[in-house]
């Protein structure tokens, strides 16, 4: 009977947990309302998506479980909440491409910071498919990146500082359920944007929208994203949610019409070939390791 090794079983869940987040940019675009109005619900309906489960499941034993992951709880929920105001408001000043392919960069900073906080080795093989993965991204956009907005490049490359950061600081306690600490996190980043928003300008659509993302998409995406680092490395996490720079555009595609240049279908083709093969190589090596 095959046993799956908690590698694969890691790569499977963070795999599963980044197709689940998939459509959040397309949703985002559907929205008609300011980032800081998305950020209020969006985070309002994550807190209530990720906390309203633990206590169905858990009841009071949530509490114990937000204690028991201590100041690193606090630390993860803060970097997520980071990421995610920069995210939002990177959409709303510069170009998607922009956005993406500065993201893109999450896994060469969850590699440095791993190796930095954790001392934890970085394979030559996920380095090489990090470095080929980022070439297949600036495939994606090399006919359409502009100039864009400055600023919103900024918040680009500081949502990707911050989620590598939360990822790294998840792995550094793989033995405690850091779960809650999204819930957490949301409270925190829609009390952040709340002096800014204007949550009664929703129209019913949007409200829709933000309902389903943030009750429904981003808990299941982000709660199978957070167990990932119990089993695989922060730079291996940060791999597989290169999926999403390829696959989000195909939902904007699917649901708004805007097709798809040859260059995507290249640097696509290159992005999930090269996901594919690390993740049976490394596979591959953790059963020899085991069997040895």
């Amino acid at each position: 009977m095959f046993k799956m090794s908690p590698h694969l079983y890691g790569t499977l869940l963070t795999a599963l947990g980044v197709l689940v987040l998939t459509p959040d940019g397309l949703i985002i675009r559907l929205i008609q309302t300011d980032a800081w109005t998305i950020l209020f619900w969006r985070g309002i309906f994550f807190a209530a998506g990720i906390l309203g489960f633990y206590f169905i499941r858990f009841r009071l034993q949530t509490v114990n479980l937000i204690r028991q992951m201590g100041w690193r709880g606090w630390q993860a929920a803060i970097l997520f909440a980071s990421s995610t105001i920069f995210f939002v408001n990177a959409i709303q000043t510069t170009s998607v491409a922009n956005v993406l392919v500065i993201i893109a960069t999450a896994p060469l900073f969850s590699a440095l910071i791993s190796r930095i906080f954790l001392k934890e080795k970085v394979s030559t093989s996920t380095w090489i498919a990090i470095l080929i993965s980022c070439g297949g991204i600036g495939m994606i956009f090399v006919g359409s990146l502009t100039g864009g907005n400055r600023l919103g490049d900024f918040f680009a490359l500081a949502s990707a500082i911050s989620i590598a950061s939360q990822i790294t600081t998840v792995r550094q306690s793989k033995h405690i359920d850091m779960v809650p600490s999204l819930g957490l996190s949301g409270i925190l980043f829609a009390l952040f944007a709340l002096p800014f928003a204007s949550p009664l300008s929703v129209s019913s659509t949007d409200f829709s929208y933000l309902l389903i993302l943030g009750f429904v998409i981003l808990p299941i995406a982000f709660g199978l994203i957070t167990i990932g680092p119990r089993y695989i490395s922060a730079a291996e996490v940060s791999l597989l949610m290169l999926l999403e720079t390829f696959l989000g555009p195909i939902w904007v595609w699917l649901v708004i019409g805007e097709g798809a240049e040859t260059e995507t279908i290249f640097g696509g083709a290159l992005v999930l070939v090269t996901l594919m093969v690390h993740v049976l190589y490394n596979a591959r090596a953790k059963r020899k390791n085991a069997v040895s």
